[in-house]
């Protein structure tokens, strides 16, 4: 009939990516600026290295915000970073929550 291929089984995975409830936390957070008029668009990006979730004002230019899964880092600074649009690390931690925090305070600042 035909060759019958095994399935490739451990070694180091091909491609990092958010699991449900991280992608459900950001999306919430995203929909929730949306909602207050700051966020237009968002794009993922799922590597090698990263998983990043990237969100702009307008789809034409630099993202006002990316969230970065390293899950390298998981052992040192930490997994997760907050990065700016100049590019400059705002916040890293181990937990997603955290991370979030500046974005969240901006939101709320937004809506009062």
């Amino acid at each position: 009939m035909g060759t019958v291929t095994p399935f490739p089984i451990g070694g180091k995975p091909t491609q990092v990516a958010f699991d449900r409830l991280e992608l459900t936390r950001i999306l919430d957070l995203y929909g929730r600026m949306v909602a207050a008029g700051h966020w237009k668009d968002y794009a993922m990006d799922l590597g090698k290295d990263a998983a990043v979730f990237a969100a702009f004002r307008r789809a034409a230019e630099r993202p006002e915000f990316r969230i970065e899964k390293r899950p390298a880092l998981r052992g040192r600074q930490g997994m997760w970073a907050l990065i700016g649009e100049q590019g400059a690390v705002l916040k890293r931690g181990h937990e997603l929550g955290p991370v979030l925090a500046p974005v969240e305070r901006r939101l709320m600042k937004l809506v009062d």
